[in-house]
């Protein structure tokens, strides 16, 4: 039989969380776009909650709320034995979740995604969830995890529960912790048979059947496997949760920027969910939290409450004086998804080279090359470079079969790109070389390719494509990673020293292409002992083959022109001799 609810009627004193979602919607709270629009579904759905078949329970949502307050007290610092008020973004989120239910009784919201910045308090929210969920939850053998992939990172959040048992006396006489200090691993609530402990994918363990899952940091997931496994084992329980917290994240092929994009949609309602909440803190388009502090409450919901302004303005001043800290200032504090946690260039650095030009305004010109060759799944790019015009162009081939799929997976629009001619789409699975070698055979008429520089993978098979279209061209392998090429003394660490120098000086024009920027953001350095750098692609959130075979190009340019001078001087030598 399903379980009855009391209700207060909506019309009584306005409760917490739609206090909030009043006050966002109004102005008189800040908050960034994706919140605006969340508080704005929850003051829809409570218009349109009859037609949505849904209930909304004042009484549920304030048990919620005040269950934090009367019985939980926060740890550390400052705070230590502090009752836990919820801040007002706080309440909205308890009271949405234990507030919202469907006719039947039961609880609405069966996922939720809460995604703010670095210290405003999601770890010791998402606790004391755990603990109302296990003993405060009406749900008889309750079981409640802090689940990770690794068991270290699945005790923070469960440590910062134990902590709150310890200080209440309320759930210290009755909830029996097992272990003691820090080596606790379970928390049991007798009287309902429940309990509340720690879990990774990497324990092994088969067969929980989750009311409640906490999980943290969702943006170090390299799979789903964590939220998958758990949501398998709730299927035989009528209102169980999963509770997803994090930062903003750095990789937008991750299974958390996957979470925050369907969040954001649902919570702009361009997705209906009824089941999935979100709360996530963002920034409006063309807000600049490096020159304006007024959008940092956007992204910092608890600012003035558990950390200051003084806080922020330390992280920004170190971020203009340190470029590799300014990636990372901005995804944990300020809530900005960044293609990769370490780039090699920051965005405005690589804009500032750009220039949409006319290849055709090269005609006839000398130019170098840089060819990197694709497998099934990256792509095969070709660059090149014109010295005396310090002028440059890549251009970008990929399989048509798997374009749709690929573009979701890597989070970018390779049908527009296609579509816009940014990019060349051959048929089948893998890259045809023969177009690409087609193309090229195109590029040598138009332009004087004095030498063209390659990855020597594949590059069998791309002679084959170049005999049957009859090309011709100049190569001399260029020597990946930290190793020079035996054959042409080529190597990464001397080409990206190169291209860098004349990207941050300005002193390179780049043919604007969409993929090509994106390449360049997703890059990420890795050094030797030696301080020798190369791209490293396993550390790079996208595809980065652009950048490579630009690099590439410059590379093979300053090779010969080299060659092209100590040829000169020996010549000029023998003639000062001879005379």
């Amino acid at each position: 039989m399903a379980k009855k609810e009391k209700t207060k009627p909506t019309d009584s004193l306005i409760d917490k969380a739609t206090q909030y979602a009043i006050d966002v919607t109004s102005g008189k709270i800040l908050a960034g776009p994706d919140i605006r629009n969340s508080c704005k579904r929850h003051l829809d759905d409570l218009k349109n909650a009859k037609e949505k078949r849904l209930i909304w329970d004042t009484e549920s949502a304030d048990r919620a709320t005040d269950f934090f307050e009367e019985v939980l007290k926060l740890n550390g610092g400052e705070h230590e034995g502090k009752p836990f008020v919820l801040l007002p973004w706080q309440c909205f989120i308890v009271g949405s979740i234990f507030g919202w239910k469907t006719l039947d009784g039961y609880r609405r919201f069966r996922m939720v995604y809460i995604e703010s910045g670095k210290g405003s308090g999601k770890s010791p929210l998402a606790a004391g969830i755990g603990l109302y969920c296990l003993m405060a939850d009406k749900e008889p053998r309750a079981e409640v995890y802090a689940a990770a992939t690794k068991k270290d990172q699945a005790m923070i959040l469960f440590r910062d529960a134990v902590a709150m048992v310890d200080q209440s006396p309320e759930l210290s006489n009755r909830i029996k912790k097992s272990g003691t200090g820090p080596n606790v691993w379970n928390l049991t609530y007798l009287r309902k048979g429940a309990f509340f402990r720690p879990i990774s994918s990497d324990d092994g363990q088969s067969g929980p059947r989750p009311h409640c899952v906490l999980i943290d940091e969702i943006h170090e997931h390299k799979s789903n496997n964590v939220v998958e496994m758990m949501r398998a084992g709730t299927k035989g329980r009528t209102q169980a949760i999963i509770f997803m917290i994090t930062n903003s994240g750095h990789n937008k092929t991750s299974v958390c920027y996957e979470y925050h994009e369907y969040g954001r949609k649902v919570a702009e309602q361009s997705l209906i969910d009824d089941t999935f909440f979100s709360f996530i803190c963002s920034l409006d388009d063309g807000d600049d939290p490096f020159n304006d502090e007024s959008c940092w409450a956007k992204a910092n919901p608890s600012l003035g409450h558990t950390f200051t302004d003084k806080y922020l303005r330390e992280q920004v001043t170190q971020a203009k004086g340190m470029p590799s800290k300014e990636s990372i200032v901005r995804r944990l504090n300020f809530c900005q998804w960044v293609e990769a946690d370490n780039p090699w260039l920051a965005s405005d650095i690589w804009m500032a080279n750009e220039l949409d030009f006319d290849i055709d305004e090269l005609l006839g010109e000398d130019c170098y090359a840089g060819l990197d060759l694709s497998g099934t799944r990256d792509l095969t790019a070709l660059s090149l470079y014109f010295p005396k015009h310090k002028k440059a162009f890549t251009e970008f081939w990929t399989p048509k079969e798997t374009l749709l799929d690929r573009s979701k997976s890597d989070h970018v629009p390779y049908d527009a790109w296609v579509k816009q001619g940014y990019l060349f789409a051959t048929e089948g699975r893998v890259v045809d070389y023969n177009f690409v070698a087609q193309r090229l055979g195109e590029l040598t008429a138009k332009f004087n390719i004095i030498r063209m520089a390659f990855d020597p993978y594949r590059i069998k098979y791309f002679q084959r494509s170049l005999d049957n279209e009859s090309v011709s061209i100049e190569m001399t392998p260029h020597g990946q990673g930290f190793f020079k090429s035996k054959d042409s003394g080529l190597w990464m660490p001397h080409s990206i020293e190169l291209l860098e120098k004349d990207i941050t000086e300005n002193n390179i024009i780049i043919k604007y292409n969409p993929c090509l920027r994106w390449n360049a953001a997703s890059a990420v350095l890795e050094s030797d002992n030696k301080e020798n750098k190369v791209f490293a692609k396993r550390k790079s959130t996208g595809r980065i083959d652009g950048v490579v075979s630009l690099a590439m190009a410059r590379g093979c340019a300053d090779e010969m022109q080299e060659q092209i001078g100590n040829l000169s001087d020996h010549i000029l030598n023998v003639g000062i001799r001879t005379l």
